[in-house]
């Protein structure tokens, strides 16, 4: 998909592809539109950066009580 901002939108040198980027990976990650990875992805970022971009800007992870079940089950399994 492709997204055009018209050029006149945008004040110069304010915000910046990667900005815009950002942006609507974090915004779609906190609707629980699209997974960490991929948005870290749309934003360009490993998944441990975009993590701390979360943190920064105080937007909780998801993660309910069937990932910490499966979090538990996988550690129980560690010997």
């Amino acid at each position: 998909m492709t997204i055009e901002i018209a050029d006149d939108i945008l004040v110069p040198g304010k915000i910046s592809k990667e900005d815009i980027r950002l942006g609507i990976a974090l915004w779609l990650f906190q609707e629980k539109n699209i997974a960490l990875g991929k948005c870290a992805e749309l934003a360009g970022m490993h998944k441990i950066q975009f993590q701390k971009e979360l943190a920064k800007r105080k937007i909780p992870l998801h993660y309910g009580e069937e990932d910490l079940q499966r979090d538990i089950q996988a550690a129980r399994q560690i010997p």
